[in-house]
């Protein structure tokens, strides 16, 4: 009997050992790699937030914004505005309970003019484990007219803000590393690289990406955009053939930066004007989804140098309206979700379109996969989850029970999603 026990024990402790080997952090918008993907195997795939069936707990989160949630370890943090304050904020909350710990006034300054789809906090902050990064716009009183919008209208030109706080909510520094004026309002969310902290100055005006030193918030390197147009577009890093790249769409054109120094590595020209949805890996093809005023999914070769336009598009499809969704790509297939509520499903490595189908009303969030799923959150918060696949397969359909703007992140066994008015926790620890 003693003998029994002990090897129950011991395999009790294995199996922990092995559940916290793979749970992870999700740091920063999109997660660890930055694509949406989650190599943990217990994510919820039921749920219902209004009868609260499988939510650990939900809790009420001051103010609007569609920041989607990150979590480091037992610390949840989201942006968001407090309006009739004027107040932009981090919020960091308790994991276990979602007890609020702090917030924090990043900035009060006067509203800016925006796309009815956006929000006064949409940037997602970005931690290290030490430090949470955050971004939002301060706008002054003077109007002018907007540059690059189809019907004349006034708006506020800003400076982007970006902030470093530490755990316990003390301010380390706050630095306006440029201007940034757009119709549509803000959103540039923070990735780390080393010692860096990289935001994308995409807008109409003198556009231009930056890396600031984590520590001081002092500028390291700066690139200026050619064709000073609005794009969203977070960066993503990846090391090919041994040499890190940081990818990313917008300014009418897709391209390849050195992340330690900003020195250009490849472009492809167009394929459209603006861009919103970040890019996608998978080990031998990066995968572009845009945009305005023309609609394109690109699988491209990363292995060029200087302007491979010609040479390293892989593939080029035309029928899929994704603009402000990012796509992901798991077991071979890329899946694009169209705003407009479509979803589609392509060959990653031929571009060839298996499927595409209704799954909501209308997406504004990225999709996430985790246990060989396809996460796909509508507005109206009812998530149907799809195994990819050349055939259509819903598996799961969960309603939230509110709307919501905001991506979700998973941790630990743990699926987050932010509705218009709570953070919902899904799933036991």
């Amino acid at each position: 009997m003693k003998r029994h026990a002990a090897h129950l024990a011991l395999m009790a402790v294995c199996l922990i050992a092995s559940a916290q080997a793979h749970a992870e952090n999700w740091p920063s918008w999109r997660g660890p790699r930055g694509d949406g993907s989650s190599t943990e195997k217990n994510v919820p795939t039921k749920w219902n937030g209004s009868t609260g069936d499988n939510i650990h707990w939900k809790a009420a989160i001051p103010g609007i914004g569609h920041s989607s949630p990150i979590i480091w370890k037992d610390h949840v943090f989201v942006a968001s505005c407090l309006t009739k304050s004027q107040e932009r904020v981090l919020v960091c909350l308790d994991r276990s309970s979602g007890e609020q710990i702090w917030s924090k006034t990043v900035l009060k300054a006067r509203l800016e003019k925006k796309h009815s789809l956006n929000s006064f906090a949409s940037s997602t902050p970005a931690t290290d484990g030490k430090t949470v990064f955050i971004s939002f716009l301060e706008v002054g009183d003077k109007e002018i007219p907007a540059p690059n919008v189809g019907s004349k209208r006034l708006i506020f030109p800003g400076e982007m803000v970006v902030a470093a706080y530490d755990f316990n909510g003390d301010l380390k520094w706050k630095k306006n590393p440029g201007q940034f004026i757009s119709a549509h309002g803000y959103c540039s969310n923070p990735i780390l690289y080393k010692n860096l902290v990289i935001v994308n100055g995409d807008h109409d005006g003198d556009s231009y990406i930056v890396a600031l030193d984590k520590n001081t918030g002092d500028e390291i390197w700066r690139v200026n955009r050619r064709f000073k147009t609005r794009s969203y577009v977070t960066p993503l890093i990846r090391k090919i053939n041994g040499v890190d790249q940081l990818v990313f769409s917008g300014s009418k054109c897709i391209i390849s930066l050195n992340p330690a120094d900003g020195s250009k590595i490849w472009t492809i020209d167009g394929a459209t004007e603006q861009f919103v949805a970040s890019m996608v890996y998978d080990g031998d093809l990066f995968f572009m989804a845009a945009g305005f005023p023309t609609y394109h999914v690109m699988g491209i070769r990363p292995t060029g140098k200087g302007n491979v336009t010609d040479s390293h598009v892989a593939w080029h499809a035309k029928n899929a309206k994704c603009y402000v969704p990012s796509p992901v790509v798991l077991d071979g297939y890329l899946m694009v979700a169209d705003d407009r509520g479509t979803a589609n499903c392509f060959d990653a490595k031929t571009g060839e379109r298996y499927w595409q189908g209704r799954l909501g009303r209308h997406f504004s969030t990225s999709l996430i996969t985790a246990n060989g799923l396809v996460y796909f959150v509508a507005d109206d918060g009812l998530t149907k989850l799809v195994r990819p696949g050349k055939e259509r397969e819903i598996v799961a359909e969960n309603p939230l029970g509110e709307f919501t703007y905001s991506s979700p992140a998973i941790s630990d066994g743990q699926l987050f999603i932010r509705g218009e008015d709570n953070l919902y926790c899904i799933g036991a620890k």
